[in-house]
């Protein structure tokens, strides 16, 4: 155990684990990590251990304890902690953490890519979502479902921010300056499946309880196909499933 790393009120499941360990609750930023996991599991037999930080935990800041701010300094999940490396390495942020996992569990590039145009593009994308889009759609969450105040200024902008970089992925996903449509958001053609889906998918998915209507997605078709596609893999499944779901 690294005594830097771990003190006394570290939970055993965090401390005593070996290997990949996720810390993770089911919120889109946390599902991007699981959902990578799941997949790479799939691929190449990948295996991890997970603590589940509970909804009531996160809302008494128990990610901003001493512990938790010990294996990310920013208090926010998921974090990956590779205990395979001495002294154990962490990750946060689930662009990094995407990444990481990439470079060391994905060794064929089967969610990545090999040629360094298609690799830019799918960074392109991945650092997209989460520099324009995780922000804008996070705080339409806020304002909408959890702020004690309603304040219209502010559900307006954010709404209408998150509702332009849906119509970003949109122009991306229909071909409309390309004429081809594509599947996924990088790769040649109409695209891979790729970390750039992955980083992206969690979010977009839950446009309803972000409180958008059908109306307003009307714009969006190939957006909401997508959203589609992915929705039926199998570690995508796996991902945002019952295995992830605290029930204590």
């Amino acid at each position: 155990m690294s005594q830097s790393l771990y003190i006394d009120d570290t939970p055993a499941s965090v401390k005593n684990a070996k290997g990949l360990h996720l810390i993770t609750m089911g919120t889109p930023n946390g599902q991007k990590v699981q959902i990578m996991l799941e997949e790479l599991a799939e691929k190449y037999g990948t295996e991890w251990d997970t603590t589940f930080v509970p909804n009531r935990n996160i809302m008494t800041n128990e990610q901003k304890k001493e512990w938790f701010l010990r294996l990310n300094p920013n208090g926010r999940i998921p974090v990956l902690v590779d205990n395979t490396q001495s002294p154990p390495f962490c990750v946060m942020e689930t662009s990094a953490e995407l990444l990481y996992l990439l470079k060391f569990a994905d060794k064929d590039d089967v969610f990545g890519f090999k040629d360094e145009y298609e690799r830019s593009e799918a960074l392109q994308w991945l650092f997209f979502w989460h520099g324009s889009g995780a922000p804008y759609q996070g705080q339409v969450n806020h304002f909408v479902k959890f702020a004690k105040e309603k304040i219209p200024y502010a559900i307006e902008r954010f709404k209408n921010e998150t509702l332009r970089v849906y119509g970003v992925l949109e122009i991306r996903l229909s071909g409309k300056y390309t004429g081809e449509p594509r599947d996924y958001l990088a790769g040649k053609g109409k695209g891979k499946y790729s970390i750039a889906d992955i980083g992206t998918w969690p979010w977009v998915k839950v446009w309803e309880f972000s409180g958008f209507t059908k109306e307003e997605m009307e714009p969006f078709p190939h957006v909401l196909k997508w959203i589609d596609r992915i929705a039926e893999r199998p570690a995508v499944k796996k991902g945002v499933g019952e295995k992830y779901s605290f029930k204590k």
